[in-house]
Order: structure tokens, then C-alpha cells, then sequence
């Protein structure tokens, strides 16, 4: 089964980190991820752009209305994500627990994902 997991955090939070700050939180990430790949459980991993990049398409007015900016105002944004294949949700926490460990603060959010296509894009 294929879970998302979903990283929530605030922009500015995570925006304000030194340099220095970042790069050990992607260093303690990156052995994780690391440990998921040699498991063959690592799928594609993303780190969005900030919000501020973000254009909205609005479905729900005739013509869609395209807006500038994230869809809602939150606390924490999705700043990322990762696929994984795991066998249960249980798993899935497993590998999210490790994750939470080495990137401090905000919410991972755990969804089994159905995969509709697989796609054509290759890293």
C-alpha cells in the first residue's frame, strides 16, 4: 500500500531558519530517507515552494476564478510530501515517527494513497 505523508509547518517558522538551522534539519532527513530507499519503501519526496508561489484555481464560479496565493488561510501550510510503500498504517507511522523525530515541530498527515496513474516522469 502506498501512503502520503503529508508535512504540514508554518512558512514563517520554518522560512526564519538559518541557513545553518535548515541544513541540519535536512542532513537528519536525509538519513531517514536514506534508510527508507535502502528499504525499497522510499517513493518520490517533494519540498514545495512557499505559498507565495502558489496560483488557486477556484472551480466553483463560472468561468473558474484563478487567484494568486494558497486556497485557504492556515497555520501551517503543506510545505511537502513523500510516498512510501508500507505494508499497514502502522508501518506508515513507524517511518513518519522517524521522520517527525529529525524535522522538529508542525504535523505529518497520513494518507493511504490510490494510485490512479502511474505517469511517465523519471528522477
Amino acid at each position: 500500500m502506498l501512503y502520503a505523508v503529508l508535512c504540514y509547518h508554518s512558512e514563517a517558522v520554518v522560512g526564519g531558519w538559518s541557513k545553518a538551522e535548515d541544513d541540519a534539519v535536512m542532513e537528519k532527513l536525509e538519513a531517514v530517507q536514506e534508510k527508507l530507499a535502502a528499504e525499497g519503501r522510499l517513493g518520490p519526496v517533494a519540498r514545495l515552494l512557499p505559498t507565495s508561489a502558489a496560483t488557486t484555481l477556484r472551480k466553483d464560479s463560472d468561468p473558474p476564478l484563478i487567484l494568486d496565493g494558497p486556497f485557504a488561510e492556515t497555520k501551517e501550510q503543506l510545505l511537502g510530501f513523500y510516498i512510501l510503500d508500507c505494508q499497514n498504517l502502522e508501518e506508515a507511522l513507524e517511518a513518519a515517527q522517524e521522520l517527525a523525530a529529525a524535522n522538529p515541530g508542525g504535523a505529518y498527515e497520513l494518507r493511504p494513497v490510490g494510485l490512479f496513474r502511474q505517469g511517465v516522469l523519471t528522477p
